[in-house]
């Protein structure tokens, strides 16, 4: 398209500030959702930030770039998919303050996001007469737009949540399960049902379904994943986003804005190229790259600490007086499975607690922490009670330890609390 060409475009209002929804557009909003959830739970837990200032500083960034979003007069990739990212972080955010923080039931969270999708979507239909995504070209309709975009994530966390952890489907069937529903969708699309419709369903399922494939790549073997780890993963679709997002800022600026209504800019054979090898580039490198991980060489130290079979002492001096994890009594009736490796680094921390070695202890607590938080999707939908019984006392390990003025009674205490707690729940 000409300059003069695009400048009669704007001229007629036919700019829209959103792309059009084609084939990559549903791939980079399925892995869009995996890096924001990675890359929070990444400034939470590794980083150490902790939910509050995480939740503080996305929140900032995210009013920050939607800023500039609202200021562009034209759909600009990079600024777009940006706020799509922050928006996916902080949407996870909001069910998980409602969830974790307020103790509000997932059924609850996701009928009131459902409500509140519901509502925002009657009162843009009142005021603009039509919800349809290549018709956002004013501030009003953008700000619908981006209000919507909020509830779905919100929604689609919720949704996903009750369906993978409350109803205990796990990561693997949940992938299949959003999968299929949006497959579904996409067929009902083309018998004929509403594009308006089953785009914003689509949008809501590509939550949970990002999700769930996500974890499906980073979970441990023992819980049915790949093993690909968290960063790998989140580089991974980063990259692959990239590269697709790039593609489209070219295109943008070499062709200008298509008119509304309008294909992918440089067309649907090449859109549907493009896609393709997204998504088999992350099939490919995934499974590959879970496979290099999986074949290289571990020590004996290292073997033993991931088998839970550490005898105390041997990594950082031990708990004399507690149970070494080589001879806890197992409980195979327990649907949480082997706790094992979450037990020995107790006893470790036990070990410096017996010694008032606090600030030692306070170091190697970061290890149960950041463990935990990553098997969290693989233990959590197998036993959602017990899983948030050890949750809860764990955060009482770490507030303990943590304390501006620690004391070790109350380290001691919490820790053999916590150590009592995964005896009773470990199993095979």
């Amino acid at each position: 398209m000409s300059v003069a060409a695009n400048r009669l475009v704007s001229s007629r209002g036919w700019l829209t500030k959103v792309p059009a929804i084609t084939a990559t557009f549903w791939v980079i909003k399925v892995l869009s959702t995996t890096i924001g959830e990675t890359f929070a739970d990444y400034l939470t837990v590794n980083v150490g930030l902790g939910p509050a200032v995480t939740d503080a500083i996305m929140f900032a960034v995210l009013v920050a770039a939607l800023v500039v979003q609202f200021r562009t007069r034209k759909y600009t990739p990079w600024i777009y998919w940006l706020c799509v990212v922050l928006v996916s972080i902080v949407g996870t955010q909001i069910t998980d303050f409602f969830t974790d923080t307020l103790g509000v039931s997932l059924y609850i969270s996701t009928t009131v996001f459902s409500v509140v999708l519901a509502i925002v979507f009657v009162v843009w239909y009142r005021q603009e007469r039509t919800l349809a995504i290549a018709s956002i070209d004013t501030p009003r309709r953008e700000a619908f737009y981006w209000c919507a975009i909020l509830t779905t994530f919100a929604l689609g966390t919720a949704a996903g949540d009750l369906a993978t952890e409350a109803l205990n489907l796990g990561f693997r069937n949940g992938t299949l399960i959003f999968g299929g529903l949006i497959l579904a969708t996409w067929i009902a699309y083309r018998l004929g049902a509403g594009q308006v419709l089953t785009f914003w369903i689509a949008y809501v399922l590509t939550r949970p379904l990002g999700a769930s494939f996500g974890d499906l790549l980073t979970q441990d073997k023992d819980f049915g994943g790949l093993a690909l780890g968290a960063s790998a993963t989140s580089l991974l679709f980063f990259a692959v986003i990239l590269v697709l997002v790039v593609r489209e800022q070219v295109l943008v600026n070499r062709h200008g804005v298509a008119e509304k209504g309008a294909g992918p800019v440089g067309g649907h054979r090449r859109d549907y190229a493009w896609a393709g090898a997204a998504a088999l580039a992350v099939a490919v490198l995934g499974f590959g790259l879970s496979t290099a991980h999986a074949s290289q060489p571990t020590t004996d130290t290292q073997a033993s600490f991931e088998q839970g079979t550490v005898a105390p002492g041997q990594q950082g001096g031990g708990n004399a007086t507690g149970t070494a994890a080589a001879a806890r009594q197992a409980h195979p009736t327990t649907r949480l499975g082997d706790l094992s490796k979450f037990a020995v680094i107790v006893d470790d921390i036990q070990g410096k607690v017996a010694k008032n070695d606090l600030a030692g202890g306070k170091i190697r607590v970061k290890d149960l922490e950041v463990a935990w938080d990553d098997a969290e999707a693989g233990l959590k939908p197998r036993d959602s009670t017990k899983w948030h019984q050890l949750d809860d006392q764990i955060d009482a390990v770490l507030t303990a330890l943590r304390a501006s003025t620690p004391t070790q009674a109350d380290c001691a205490s919490s820790l053999a609390t916590l150590m009592g707690t995964l005896n009773k729940f470990d199993g095979v």
